[in-house]
């Protein structure tokens, strides 16, 4: 029996593998992200940004443990529910759309990204996540 359905090809499908978790990439965090992240540890946000983060460009970043991760990777993300901005929108990215050769570097290290994406799709489901981030869907 045919069918005229078409199976989407999709262009990330995370393996949580935490290539993205490695190495100093400069994951900015905001006050709401400090905040979120101090209520899930039961800490104050002065604690977050004591023991947990290091200043770049004169902003928050998080810091990278002795492992070479994320100091929120072990295995997996320990903070996965309230995981900052940056790493809910890997790896549908703004770099992306300023040179899709960003995709195709990413995809070198990160194996859920399928690095014959097309151009016109790649930049269609960046801009499709960046504008479900504004509006709070994710």
């Amino acid at each position: 029996m045919h069918s005229n359905s078409v199976k989407k090809k999709y262009i990330f499908n995370c393996t949580q593998c935490g290539e993205c978790c490695k190495g100093y990439g400069g994951t900015f965090v905001t006050n709401e992200d400090i905040k979120k992240i101090a209520q899930l540890l039961n800490i104050s946000p002065k604690k977050v940004l004591s023991d947990y983060c290091q200043v770049s460009g004169g902003r928050p970043v998080l810091a990278i443990g002795r492992n070479g991760y994320c100091v929120f990777w072990n295995k997996i993300c320990t903070i996965h529910s309230i995981k900052p901005r940056m790493c809910r929108a890997w790896p549908f990215i703004e770099s992306v759309l300023k040179d899709i050769a960003n995709w195709r570097t990413m995809a070198s290290c990160c194996p859920g990204i399928e690095p014959d994406a097309k151009e016109r799709q790649i930049r269609a489901e960046v801009l499709y996540h960046l504008d479900n981030m504004k509006n709070n869907f994710y």
